[in-house]
């Protein structure tokens, strides 16, 4: 009995040690792998951490080829000093001084003769526009040759009766008559004079044509008639206007009004040009409001050398400068934004190319360079840059196409550095 005791003492013993000894293995296997997967993360960290100043010089760096070049359509500027910090801004549109603008119309209605002009044709004042057609023309002057006859006549028995009146030898009566008839012969003859005359028709000659003639100097803007229709009076037949007094009219609210005054200096755009901008000059400020905007308007004049391919009622945003103070600024569209930074890319025009040649690839390459800014002011088509590393001199930024530049150094780019 105590033999089979001792027995299974042993044996139960045995198995415990046997267990004992495969949960310490399985435990050192876990340590092991643990161990092992801390030093291989450990590995990589430590070779990203070197890796990553390679690409983040790699990420301010991008090329193109030749062909790449000109499919985006890259284009490049120079950075310009702006007026574009303290301003107001404002709406508005472009028209001319109510004298350098002309509707034409007739003093008398006809059948249209003939028209002499096309729109977008530029007039001296009195250029004959057209001619309408009216048989009342003949009567007028009829009237001035037949008033114009009696005068002759009447001032011979004129002087005949006053010489005879002065004498005694016929009655005064008689010589108050024919001075009546005189006078009323004079006033009928000028009447039709001044008909004719604001016809611009001559007294002379007999004719049934009205000519229509421009009343300013300038461009001959919307035609309302045909050849053969019946022009009527009071209605404009032809627009006219001279360009060469350009000014807007911009609308100011009335939290902004005390800081505009006279000769101020504004900068504008066209709403839909806005890579062109303009200068001109404020000479007038209304001195009541507008019912429906609630804004007063500002008038700003337009040197005529800017003036020109403007027309009347272009609508304009317009910055008006409150003091003269400048800042450097690009094209709008040069300013890109990655992550929370922003950049422009300037060309590098002298840049190795071995390594294109080694790869034997001999096309050209354009390189591109991001350099942080911190942009400020946007408007006019314009944005205020400050830059955070000093820009090279002479530095060709790109206005059009960056983007495309910061897509490419983004995927990689097209070219590695």
């Amino acid at each position: 009995m105590k033999n089979i005791y001792n027995y299974l003492t042993a044996k139960i013993a045995t198995i415990l040690s046997q267990r004992m000894q495969g949960l310490i293995s399985l435990r050192a296997l876990r340590f092991s792998l643990f161990a092992c997967l801390a030093v291989s993360l450990f590995a990589c960290n430590e070779k990203k951490a070197e890796e990553a100043p390679e690409e983040e010089k790699s990420q301010t760096e991008v090329a193109l080829n030749e062909s790449q070049y000109k499919t985006v359509g890259i284009e490049t500027g120079v950075l310009e000093n702006r007026n574009l910090n303290k301003v107001i801004k404002a709406n508005g549109y472009t028209t001319v001084p109510p004298q350098n603008s002309a509707e034409v119309s007739t003093l008398i209605g006809g059948t249209v003769k003939d028209i002499f002009v096309l729109e977008g044709t530029f007039v001296n004042k009195g250029k004959v526009l057209a001619t309408i057609q009216n048989l009342e023309v003949i009567e007028m002057q009829e009237d001035y040759h037949s008033a114009t006859a009696n005068i002759e006549y009447l001032q011979l028995e004129y002087n005949r009766q006053k010489t005879l009146s002065d004498e005694n030898v016929n009655p005064r009566k008689v010589f108050q008559e024919v001075k009546s008839k005189l006078a009323a012969e004079r006033a009928r003859a000028q009447a039709a004079k001044n008909k004719l005359e604001a016809l611009h028709v001559s007294t002379k000659g007999s004719t049934s044509l009205v000519p229509i003639v421009a009343p300013i100097s300038g461009y001959v803007g919307k035609i309302s008639i045909a050849k053969g229709a019946y022009a009527q009076t009071g209605v404009a037949l032809f627009e006219v206007v001279d360009n060469s007094q350009m000014h807007l009219d911009l609308n100011v609210y009335e939290k902004d009004l005390g800081a505009i005054s006279v000769g101020q200096v504004i900068d504008f755009v066209l709403t839909n040009q806005s890579n062109k901008s303009i200068k001109g000059k404020i000479f007038g400020i209304n001195k009541s409001f507008s019912n429906e905007s609630k804004t007063v308007a500002v008038h700003a004049k337009i040197e005529p050398a800017d003036a020109k391919g403007l027309i009347p009622g272009m609508y304009v945003s317009a910055n008006i400068n409150i003091t003269n103070a400048t800042v450097p600024a690009v094209a709008k569209d040069a300013v890109v934004r990655n992550a929370d930074k922003y950049f422009v890319y300037i060309q590098e025009d002298d840049h190795e190319e071995e390594k294109n040649k080694a790869a034997g690839n001999h096309e050209k390459e354009i390189h591109f360079k991001a350099i942080e800014v911190v942009p400020g002011t946007t408007d006019l088509g314009f944005t205020e840059v400050k830059f955070v590393d000093k820009l090279p001199a002479e530095a060709k930024i790109v206005t059009k196409g960056a983007f495309y530049l910061l897509s490419a150094m983004k995927g990689g780019g097209e070219h590695g550095h």
